[in-house]
């Protein structure tokens, strides 16, 4: 045993190789395609394409923010959810010069439809709720298609 074979050391990052000495693999689909957009980024476009809908009809909501989180937070006393649901949208009047806002929950959301269209219907309708509880008018109002389908 003239020539042992020393130990490999242990590593620290991550393996810039697989076995058999190819490197990483790249992305699946190019960026702009919409296979590469992930879930939250095609979450937000269907909040978004809802509010261009609205905004046409209603130009003061440019006034206010749409926020995409991923689960609601109760961080407050006073607040609760019923055992029953659990909140798809929430509203934050405005106060001290910051504008209101209107907030969709995004993994409720998710859990609640199957496909695409079946989400960007609730996506809407989360919206509409929400801008018309903001503005103090019924969801027919802000949207006269509301409950459609």
């Amino acid at each position: 045993m003239d020539n042992p074979v020393p130990p490999r050391a242990a590593r620290s990052g991550p393996r810039r190789r697989d076995r058999h000495g190819r490197g990483m693999r790249g992305p699946i689909a190019p960026p702009q395609v919409p296979l590469a957009a992930s879930r939250a980024e095609a979450f937000a476009d269907l909040v978004q394409d809802s509010v261009e809908r609205l905004e046409r009809r209603w130009p003061q909501l440019a006034d206010i923010d749409f926020l995409v989180l991923e689960v609601p937070r109760l961080d407050g006393p006073g607040e609760a959810w019923s055992e029953e649901a659990v909140p798809l949208g929430g509203t934050i009047p405005s106060r001290e010069g910051r504008p209101a806002r209107v907030i969709v929950y995004r993994r409720p959301v998710e859990i609640r439809t199957k496909g695409r269209d079946e989400r960007a219907a609730l996506v809407h309708e989360v919206v509409v709720e929400q801008v018309a509880e903001l503005l103090g008018l019924t969801p027919e109002t802000v949207d006269p298609r509301y409950g459609e389908d």
